[in-house]
């Protein structure tokens, strides 16, 4: 076999020599056309010239010939790039071999001077093949020049040899045409090549794109094209004895940290939460940042208790602290589960019934998973038929205001009303509202709702006397909304009322994710006047040091202290401590849930100065909330007292 002639092949790898190497094997058709060619010359010239010579060089020829042609039809295009190289050796020897049989053929009726014709025959066939084979076998320009070679040497030695002038020049233009055909080869090899490797260079670089296109950014997981792809794969990959689980991840408290130390440790926390899933995570799951502070972790299971047991896992990996430049954050997560086929037949059911169970893990107060369950789905309806309504009733006013009284326990007079918000559906009669404000927290129709509620109590109120007051229950979704005070103010403006008379009531639930834009809100309201109360003081996270930062000016204990299942001394003494606390930083105590004499007494001997509850009054509506407060001032009027 000829040396590579400094064609850089070294620098070529399989796959081009495969792209490069199918050339050769290209058209088989035209390799048999040339093989019939030179096997019916040489065949010709052992005839005429009835040479044993040329006879035993046709058989030979006509052998290589048969074994090239049958090569090239069984291997034809599809050469593999690891056995590019063993196929590259097999066509070389057969190429050689016809080449070197095609120029001995033709060497041989020169060297034995057969006739003129026959000469001429052979020497044409040896040339037109040597120049021709130069072109086409280019792709491999090591193969082609050593064809070139081979049927033409021989030629050029032998019309040498026969030393007549005629012969000589004939040699000397033979020899010649060599280099110009090499030449011719190495070109076109050059241009071949290039194309290849930009051909291969575009199509890695398409290939990169295309990855970066599926891959986020911050935590180098897939992105939703990314997992799209991926669960597709899944998808159809999936054994009828598997199932497919999907794990829908969401941080409960990372807006927070977003939002408190900036997106920069926002984005470590990602990633660092990408790098716990991908360690706890079993082996080739596809793990996705789905958006946000949103993970999917999917991957196959054999049963549901494999799948309870990786979401267990990946729960307690989210819910450990994190520990990022010095600062300790909690942050924890939500997880919805589901399973394929048990809860979807395809990839986009799957993923709602997982959503479905993140949602009810998150309303179900964080930091748990849940697995997706039927009746998920009738609840999730019902509350979408509750949000459309809820929106459409408060267009129409189907939504009325009633006010419970809360009145002084020492005097009797009523000091505040409460404004309670009451739903009179035309089809289900009344809603509770703990029917409809829920769905409306979740879905945000808080923030507009609780607007119409501030701004018609506050229109009520402006028509009652100076003195008395009106309460509103504020929701933590409505406080976190964008313009929350803004919206406050305006209620005040159109309803003409004194920021004095309104007091927005407040859970502690509020305090534990949001401190800072809530302790914002609170100051810039209550520098206007309007007063704030901490509602059913003594459930959930109670703490003095809410009291001690905020400027709250009324505390109402929960109604569990007055009439519940627990009331005894142990109750009794924490209304006295609350009472107590209360006088000594000069604000009003409520007790909540009065509903007998005897509550009322005891409430009053602990300290409280304020009471609400059926005792005194039901939730009315306005206009009846104006008769209460004419018939107290007749009641309480100079002459009725004088009578």
């Amino acid at each position: 076999m000829l040396a590579r002639l400094g064609t850089g092949d070294d620098a070529v790898d399989d796959r081009v020599r495969a792209l490069l190497l199918a050339t050769l094997y290209a058209q088989p058709t035209s390799l048999a056309i040339g093989a019939i060619n030179g096997v019916a010359s040489a065949g010709i010239a052992a005839y005429v010239s009835g040479s044993f010579l040329l006879l035993k060089a046709a058989v030979v020829l006509a052998i290589i010939a048969s074994a090239r042609v049958a090569l090239g039809y069984w291997i034809g295009r599809d050469i593999a790039p690891e056995e590019a190289r063993r196929w590259e050796l097999a066509y070389e020897i057969g190429a050689f071999s016809y080449s070197i049989m095609i120029g001995l053929v033709a060497a041989f009726s020169i060297w034995q001077q057969v006739s003129g014709h026959i000469q001429v025959m052979t020497v044409a066939v040896a040339l037109c093949y040597g120049t021709g084979i130069a072109a086409r076998n280019a792709g491999r320009p090591n193969i082609a020049i050593g064809q070139l070679l081979l049927s033409v040497v021989p030629v050029i030695i032998a019309l040498l040899v026969n030393g007549s002038l005629a012969y000589v020049v004939l040699a000397v233009t033979v020899a010649l045409l060599v280099p110009a055909m090499m030449s011719i080869s190495l070109n076109v090899f050059a241009t071949l090549r290039k194309s290849i490797l930009e051909a291969q260079t575009n199509a890695q670089l398409a290939e990169r794109m295309q990855i970066l296109a599926r891959t986020d950014v911050v935590t180098g997981l897939a992105n939703r094209a990314g997992l799209n792809h991926e669960l597709t794969e899944k998808y159809m990959a999936l054994p009828a004895d598997r199932k497919l689980m999907l794990l829908w991840i969401d941080l409960d408290r990372f807006k927070e940290v977003n939002d408190t130390l900036g997106h920069p440790v926002g984005d470590k926390v990602l990633a660092e939460v990408a790098q716990r899933l991908s360690v706890q995570a079993p082996e080739n799951a596809t793990l996705a940042r789905f958006g946000g502070d949103e993970f999917i972790v999917a991957c196959e299971v054999e049963r549901r208790a494999e799948a309870e047991q990786v979401a267990g896992h990946v729960l307690d990996e989210i819910n450990r602290p994190f520990r990022i430049d010095g600062e300790r954050l909690t942050v924890g997560g939500s997880l919805g589960v589901a399973l394929l086929p048990d809860d979807g037949h395809d990839i986009a059911t799957l993923m709602q019934s997982a959503d479905l169970a993140l949602y009810h893990a998150k309303v179900g107060g964080g930091h748990q998973a849940s697995f997706f369950d039927a009746a998920m789905t009738r609840e999730l309806v019902h509350r979408r038929e509750i949000e459309a309504e809820l929106r459409a009733a408060i267009q129409r006013d189907e939504l009325s205001i009633f006010f419970q009284p809360i009145v002084d326990l020492e005097t009797g007079r009523i000091r505040t009303f409460e404004a309670l918000v009451r739903w009179f559906h035309p089809e289900k009669g009344e809603l509770r509202p703990d029917e409809f404000i829920p769905v409306a927290e979740e879905t945000g129709v808080i923030i507009t709702l609780g607007n119409w509620i501030t701004a018609q109590a506050a229109k009520a109120c402006a028509q009652w006397p100076e003195d008395i007051t009106v309460a509103v229950n504020l929701s933590p979704v409505q406080i976190r909304a964008p313009g929350a005070a803004l919206g406050i103010q305006n209620a005040l403006r159109e309803a003409g009322l004194n920021p004095a008379r309104l007091e927005l009531e407040v859970t502690e639930s509020l305090f534990l994710e949001d401190d800072e834009n809530t302790a914002r809100f609170m100051e810039e309201l209550s520098s206007l006047g309007v007063r704030f109360a901490l509602d059913d003081f003594g459930t959930g996270f109670s703490s003095l040091g809410y009291i001690n930062k905020f400027p709250f000016k009324k505390i109402k204990v929960d109604r569990s202290f007055v009439s519940g299942p627990n009331v005894g001394k142990k109750s009794e003494a924490i209304i006295r401590a609350v009472a107590k606390m209360g006088s000594t930083l000069e604000m009003d105590i409520v007790a909540e849930g009065l509903e007998t004499v005897d509550q009322v007494s005891a409430v009053r001997d602990a300290g409280c100065n304020l009471g609400q509850g059926y005792y005194f009054s039901r939730a009315v509506p306005d206009y009846l909330a104006i008769m209460l407060l004419a018939r107290e001032r007749d009641t309480h009027s100079p002459r009725q007292q004088a009578s």
